[in-house]
């Protein structure tokens, strides 16, 4: 089973694009981030018309999440729990049925700049809610994948210029420090089981030519539960589609569980 995770920034500015790589890919489930816009605006029928289940958790002009999978999706929940008075649409998760059923998140971590705003407590209050969520989830003893632009860049080998986002919501040590908590819970981090070699971006900014000098980092990751993460064959990065025309800043990041 290949599972994606994809910043899209927007779903319906870049629908030719994200339709392409689908296309291609042809990826058995796919996490969606920041599809801004609301559950009846999202282009179902270009999914379906592919094949696809689709769980929309929307909200209009920012932010939203999706999940898209070639077979039913089931007991889907929409939001982080302990949410109230959060709006954000950053969180969706549903179990992908099939003859072992695997429980997927699509997730959009808070980007949490400028540090000195409340954007930062936000973040950081958001991560430890996933975090309390993650242990609930982990007694559940299953294969879970929670997938996502989570926003973190982990170490300095995941930017190609580190010293330039010292003091950044994405590489302060608070963040960090409640990224490791994270996979301190047990969960692994597939890219670093099935590669781990240094330089592998998932997003470069459209200011200052960052693609084409390559000053990109590493913020778009898939943990495993313990279940899930056994059953790791390989994680790849689809660097090339940030070349395509009109593309996200964000590139997939795509895993293959033996399911």
């Amino acid at each position: 089973m290949r599972l994606a995770t994809w910043n899209v920034n927007s779903i319906n500015a870049r629908l030719e694009t994200v339709t392409r790589w689908f296309e291609e890919a042809q990826p058995d489930v796919a996490c969606l981030q920041e599809i801004k816009c609301v559950d009846e605006k999202f282009p179902a029928e270009a999914f379906e018309r592919l094949g696809y289940n689709i769980a929309v958790h929307g909200q209009k002009s920012y932010n939203g999440v999706a999940l898209l999978s070639k077979t039913p999706l089931e007991d889907v929940t929409r939001g982080l729990p302990e949410g109230d008075g959060d709006e954000h649409a950053r969180y969706i998760e549903a179990v992908v049925s099939g003859p072992r059923p695997v429980r997927v998140a699509s997730i959009y971590l808070p980007n949490g700049n400028p540090v000195e705003s409340e954007k930062f407590a936000y973040k950081l209050e958001w991560m430890a809610r996933l975090n309390r969520h993650a242990q609930n989830l982990l007694k559940l003893e299953e294969p879970l994948a929670l997938m996502g632009d989570y926003n973190v860049i982990p170490e300095p080998r995941d930017a190609e210029n580190p010293e330039r986002w010292v003091g950044d919501a994405l590489f302060r040590p608070e963040t960090r420090e409640a990224f490791r908590a994270l996979k301190w819970l047990g969960l692994t981090e597939a890219y670093l089981q099935a590669d781990g070699a240094p330089g592998a971006y998932t997003f470069w900014d459209y200011q200052a030519g960052a693609w084409q000098r390559n000053h990109g980092i590493r913020i778009d990751h898939a943990l495993l539960s313990p279940q899930a993460a056994d059953l790791l064959r390989r994680c790849e990065i689809h660097r090339d589609v940030r070349g395509w025309e009109k593309p996200s800043d964000h590139v997939p990041l795509v895993i293959e569980l033996d399911l």
